[in-house]
Parts: C-alpha cells; sequence; structure tokens
C-alpha cells in the first residue's frame, strides 16, 4: 500500500521535472538558491526510491515553478 503512495509522488514529481525540462543538476542549482543543499545525485537517491518529506517535494515544485498540483 505505501509503495503505491511512493510511485505516486515519486512519479509527479518526475512529471513535472520532465515537463519543465529540468534536469537534477539544475534542480540542486535551484535548490541551493533558497538554502537547500542536495547534490544532483542525492536528488536522484531520493526520487528513485520515492521516499522524501512533503517539505522536499513542495521545496521542488517551488523552485522549479510550479503553482497548481492534479493528483489525479
Amino acid at each position: 500500500m505505501s509503495q503505491d503512495w511512493e510511485r505516486k509522488v515519486k512519479g509527479m514529481l518526475k512529471a513535472e521535472l520532465k515537463r519543465r525540462d529540468v534536469t537534477y543538476q539544475q534542480l540542486a542549482e535551484k535548490l541551493a538558491v533558497i538554502g537547500v543543499s542536495e547534490t544532483p545525485e542525492n536528488i536522484a537517491n531520493k526520487i528513485s526510491r520515492g521516499r522524501f518529506s512533503a517539505v522536499f517535494l513542495v521545496q521542488c515544485l517551488e523552485v522549479i515553478g510550479v503553482t497548481n498540483v492534479r493528483l489525479d
């Protein structure tokens, strides 16, 4: 059951990154601007596992310019 949620949140973040053509390197740079220190490798691992905090998710969405989130 929890794996379904992990898959969903991972897919959502990956889709938003792809829509905006943002690489993990670029995401790391954008996060650094708001004071979040993450390497591209660490970001890739977090997203691959699908296990990251809601805070990290919102930080990522914010820095790549997502203003609306669809859950379906």
